[in-house]
């Protein structure tokens, strides 16, 4: 799957009750929450993606975002845990969803090469 493959996806992901039509409009919502505030990334588990968030409304935006995706896809669990450095986002899926994850792990370490 490429990047690319992700709206594709999106509309044929049953386990979704975004309507498909909002669909790549909240996908284009994560990726301006990936550049704008997701500093790092790492993947501890195939099943989980932890974003280091960065900037003051980071994790109030994040908070925002990871409820009203779950309120559509049951299958992602969000949780916010404070460390030293800032808020670590980890976003957890089911195995047969880890192909969504990956795509969206792709999609934020794009943005933060991006960032530089």
């Amino acid at each position: 799957m490429t990047d690319s493959d992700l709206p594709e996806q999106m509309r044929n992901l049953s386990a979704c009750t975004l309507p498909t039509a909002e669909r790549p409009t909240r996908l284009g919502e994560f990726d301006r929450f990936f550049t704008d505030f997701v500093g790092a990334t790492a993947r501890p588990a195939p099943t989980r993606l932890e974003l280091r968030l960065e900037g003051g409304d980071a994790e109030p935006v994040g908070r925002d975002l990871a409820a009203r995706e779950s309120a559509c896809c049951s299958f992602f669990t969000f949780t916010f845990t404070p460390d030293p450095t800032g808020t670590v986002m980890a976003i957890e899926v089911p195995d047969r969803h880890v192909d969504v994850l990956d795509t969206l792990a792709r999609r934020a370490e794009t943005a933060v090469r991006a960032r530089g």
